[in-house]
């Protein structure tokens, strides 16, 4: 549909929307159902994502993702349960904090990537509401500023602030937020992986 056409037939035509989500998940449902026949007793992991948010506010309203796309996630992911007993790791950028009780609700266990820097989704305020309910992958460092533009030292400073923030208690996979691109100085890595052992 593309993006205009998707986000104005939310509101103008959300018969059509309801018919695109069910088609959707139709085929998430069979890749999935061959998947986890084949291998569904070996993983540990599970990985659906919907990038759900900007930088500073979601993509669509509550009202709307629990109208066209929570119902749906809820029904795919209770499929996945049923095949395996992976954990189900959801992958969503942008600022989602108003989302994440919903993501919990339908079954997400591991949220990633943590993008700390997003409106609302300070680290601290993370753990503190929702570290007994989720495990952290990623928000070990971010990679839009502090990785390709801050110096070594600075880089070790934030990677050991994130791990005080995320890691009491368990349940942090120290990652960075997001891919790692190719304007980041080879020592900012190095800097990186040197306060995240195992990397």
């Amino acid at each position: 549909m593309g993006y205009e056409a998707f986000y104005t037939s939310l509101g103008l035509q959300p018969a059509v929307i309801h018919e695109l989500m069910d088609r959707l998940l139709a085929n998430k449902r069979a890749y999935w159902e061959k998947v986890l026949g084949e291998v569904g007793d070996l993983l540990d992991v599970v990985q659906e994502g919907d990038d759900l948010g900007t930088q500073t506010s979601l993509l669509i309203s509550p009202a709307m993702y629990r109208t066209f796309i929570k119902p749906r996630e809820k029904e795919l992911f209770a499929f996945i349960r049923r095949r395996t007993d992976a954990k189900l790791f959801f992958h969503s950028c942008g600022a989602i904090h108003p989302l994440i009780p919903d993501l919990i609700e339908v079954g997400v266990g591991i949220l990633n990537p943590v993008q700390f820097t997003a409106s609302g989704m300070d680290a601290r305020r993370l753990k503190r509401e929702f570290g007994r309910d989720l495990v952290f992958w990623g928000g070990g460092i971010d990679t839009q500023h502090m990785l390709p533009y801050g110096s070594p030292q600075q880089i070790r400073e934030a990677v050991r602030r994130q791990k005080e923030t995320l890691s009491p208690g368990g349940g942090f996979v120290l990652a960075a937020v997001h891919n790692i691109q190719a304007d980041v100085p080879p020592e900012n890595l190095m800097a990186f992986m040197d306060e995240a052992p195992g990397l």
